[in-house]
């Protein structure tokens, strides 16, 4: 497959008719073919083959070949050719996520992050963003929002694109059969979808029990713990977290200390609030725990503590943000090092915590070490993302890896999010991180849909 990145216009034309410049003709060797297929997504359509003679690489769709493939709008996009049977416009990428309909922020919260994407894509793809009710199954189409020339929104009818980009926002909704469904209904179909749903805590720690390489960087951890396995571990560790295995953004975690001449303490947020609880039995604290969640303490993970590295004896943690790139390796996109709040049980910046970069940090705490630490720590968190992948059984693209490290310089994984964040972003110091992130994005997008050049292979 040859690949070449053209401008595509539109005359108005009845017929079906393509038009290539001729220098792109003769690039793609069709000199001489009267007819050609013309692809999009999935839907290929026979046209009559012209040349026109102007420089560099443009392509001319009639309107009535235009309307019968859907091609949504002019500009600058890919060309494949396949042996000079059939050429592809594209790639046709889906950004599938939610929103409220409104026509200046369809997607509610999500609309300046889809957005930024859009535009990241705007000369290379057909990158739009849909919800699942703008799929008809029926006819293979989709009703997506694309960006216009004026950074506003405009609605087109496409084919099923050739990649899909999950970005869903509710948990809840993921684990129902609806879209449980719709996931399936484009493997079926051999449509890649990556980052297939969210994970629970305990998911991440099952898939990589019996991994060598990441079970080196991670806490012991116990999924739905008895009583008796939280008092084991606390006499063992005498700090853990205790935290709901589908929770988000540091919400029903607590921290549980034990001194064995102090007794008990536990830690946690409570509305706006920081709360630290002293017990004088392990029985007394349980009771605690269970007059807030239940008798069986279910749907929780127990996790050894960590001794983090301190500033102003505050812990600091990082979100690592993890992307395939286009030649479909694990790079580190951006870091964001998280300070806790004075108190607090976790670094969010919402409970109080603050976001520095992780040189800031690190010369702080490492002095001269701190460039080999964190090349350490991005090395393992490569490892890290390497290992979920290949224990997941479905197509990942992005990983939100929550990494500690300790005083001696080892490197701990907390948690893996298949759908990160990325208040990381929001820091001066890392927008440019945060724009190599959607380049990311893009990069792997062409490389699942196949959009790739030769010396790309």
């Amino acid at each position: 497959m040859s690949l070449t990145l053209c401008n595509v216009h539109f005359t108005q034309q009845a017929e079906k008719v393509i038009w290539l410049s001729s220098p792109l003709a003769k690039m793609l060797k069709i000199d001489g073919r009267r007819t050609i297929n013309v692809k999009l997504g999935r839907d290929v359509v026979p046209a009559a083959l012209k040349t026109v003679k102007r420089k560099g690489h443009h392509v001319f769709l009639s309107a009535g070949l235009r309307r019968s493939v859907r091609v949504p709008k002019s500009g600058n996009v890919y060309l494949a050719d396949a042996n000079g049977d059939e050429i592809q416009l594209g790639p046709l990428i889906g950004v599938l996520t939610d929103g409220d309909r409104s026509q200046t922020a369809p997607f509610g919260a999500r609309t300046g992050f889809v957005k930024q994407l859009l535009a990241v894509g705007q000369k290379k793809a057909y990158f739009f963003a849909f919800t699942p009710k703008d799929i008809n199954w029926q006819q293979e189409t989709v009703h997506g929002w694309f960006l216009d020339g004026g950074g506003g929104w405009v609605r087109r009818v496409v084919p099923l694109p050739d990649v899909v980009y999950n970005r869903l926002p509710s948990r809840r909704a993921e684990t129902g059969s609806y879209i449980t469904s719709l996931r399936e209904k484009f493997v079926r179909r051999h449509i890649p979808i990556f980052n297939w749903s969210f994970f629970n805590k305990s998911d991440v720690y099952s898939l990589l029990d019996k991994d060598p390489e990441a079970l080196a960087h991670l806490p012991e951890s116990i999924n739905n713990p008895t009583s008796e396995k939280i008092k084991e571990l606390l006499e063992k560790h005498h700090f853990l977290y205790y935290k709901p295995t589908g929770g988000s953004l540091g919400m029903g975690i607590y921290r549980l200390t034990y001194h064995p001449k102090r007794g008990y303490f536990v830690r946690y947020r409570r509305g706006t609030s920081n709360v630290l609880l002293r017990f004088t039995s392990f029985a007394s604290l349980i009771r605690m725990l269970r007059a807030r969640h239940g008798a069986r303490l279910s749907g929780y993970v127990v996790q050894q503590g960590i001794r983090l590295i301190e500033i102003d004896h505050c812990p600091i943690d990082f979100r690592f943000h993890m992307h395939k790139n286009g030649d479909n390796r694990w790079v580190v996109a951006g870091i964001g090092a998280k300070k806790a709040g004075r108190g607090s049980v976790t670094t969010h910046v919402k409970n109080g915590g603050q976001l520095m970069t992780p040189e800031q940090a690190l010369s702080r705490t490492f002095g001269d070490r701190s460039s080999e630490v964190l090349q350490n720590a991005k090395d393992a968190a490569v490892k890290l993302s390497e290992a979920i992948e290949r224990n997941y059984s479905h197509t990942l693209g992005e990983l939100g890896l929550d990494i500690g490290i300790d005083k001696d310089g080892d490197i701990w994984m907390f948690e893996a999010n298949a759908k990160p964040g990325r208040s990381i972003f929001k820091h001066p110091a890392l927008k440019e991180q945060g724009r190599a992130s959607l380049q990311y994005i893009l990069d792997h997008c062409l490389y699942l849909s196949k959009f790739r050049r030769k010396d790309e292979s």
